[in-house]
């Protein structure tokens, strides 16, 4: 009974110790946030950039109707347009994935060696050259810019406001708070030349798909009153 004893508290010593042991340990493991970042920014910069790339997207075309037709500005949702969104989607996807991890640029705050652990809530999950919100909203930005020349210059001769706000002003104003919200706090998203790199290849891409879409793609819908078609 009496070597029952001992052998007793030692168990339940060393399951004391397991039991203090234990949460130290998961509590070493618990990798704190390398860098500090304003969730609320990241918050303006996702909504902003949703706000550009839904307005060029579901925005129609607007032209100045033929005078051998009804005269007057006519809108036209085509179909087609959404290959433009699908096209600058796949671009974005492969800036955030293998653009990303060849050029690897570490985010501000973060080393290299942080951003290949990608120890989630580090705030170093994965790299930031380019910006891949800056390209996505600017991306949106060129499309509609260069959808809004070739139906204002090329298919109407004349400039309407009501084309030139949502496809140039509102996706550019988005645009710009989407590259400011990724770079503004102590510690920003991303530093300067991330989101530069990401606001000129975007403007640049968006521009050269929205291009030759709006150029080949006529605006109108060809006779008849159809308000959506190919």
């Amino acid at each position: 009974m009496r070597a029952r004893r001992p052998l007793f508290f030692v168990g339940a010593l060393a399951a004391a110790l397991a039991g203090v042991a234990y949460p130290r340990e998961a509590h070493a493991q618990a990798i704190p946030p390398a860098a500090e970042r304003d969730q609320n920014w990241e918050a303006v910069s996702t909504v902003s950039m949703l706000i550009g790339v839904g307005t060029v997207t579901l925005m129609p075309r607007i032209y100045y109707n033929d005078p051998e037709a009804t005269v007057g500005w006519k809108a036209r949702y085509h179909v087609s347009q959404l290959g433009v969104a699908a096209a600058l989607t796949s671009a974005t996807i492969l800036v955030d994935g293998p653009i990303k991890n060849l050029a690897e640029g570490t985010r501000p705050d973060c080393t290299p060696e942080e951003t290949e652990i990608r120890a989630d809530g580090s705030n170093c999950e994965s790299y930031g050259m380019p910006s891949t919100h800056s390209f996505a909203a600017w991306s949106a930005h060129g499309a509609g810019l260069a959808i809004w020349i070739i139906d204002a210059w090329v298919y109407s001769e004349r400039v309407y406001v009501g084309s030139l706000i949502p496809n140039v002003v509102v996706s550019g104003v988005a645009a710009t708070l989407t590259s400011i919200a990724r770079g503004v706090g102590t510690e920003p998203y991303e530093d300067p030349a991330q989101i530069g790199v990401g606001v000129a290849a975007g403007m640049i891409t968006g521009f050269l798909v929205g291009l030759p879409y709006a150029l080949l793609q006529e605006p109108n819908c060809g006779y008849g009153n159809n308000v959506i078609c190919w």
